[in-house]
């Protein structure tokens, strides 16, 4: 799945601009833990979570993430989004709760 298509499925916004929409996804990771993410999670995912700080670029950068979807509306902030940007790493923001993205989620990714 690439995530455009993923931010199809959970009526995601996409809040850094230029940044490619084609990029394929792995999987789906969930986690509000930044540690957990950092021991579990597979190059290439898409993260959904709902802490809105640098921690989550900084942390998603280092583990190779593909994009970084938060969760119930939550925006990061300006700066935040610049440093996406300078990373090359795509944000996006969806109303869904963590559990109703994951349920929109996980059916074509389990179809794999």
């Amino acid at each position: 799945m690439i995530l455009k298509e993923a931010l199809a499925l959970i009526d995601g916004a996409l809040l850094t601009a230029e940044c490619d929409l084609n990029v394929e996804l792995s999987n789906v990771f969930a986690s509000d833990l930044m540690s957990d993410v950092l021991a579990f999670i597979e190059a290439g995912s898409l993260l959904l979570t709902g802490l809105v700080n640098a921690h989550v670029v900084r942390t998603a950068s280092l583990a190779d993430v593909a994009a970084v979807v938060f969760v119930q509306g939550k925006r990061p902030t300006a700066e935040i989004v610049t440093e996406a940007q300078h990373n090359n790493l795509p944000l996006a923001s969806t109303a869904l709760t963590m559990f109703e993205a994951c349920q929109r989620l996980a059916p074509p990714f389990r179809e794999r």
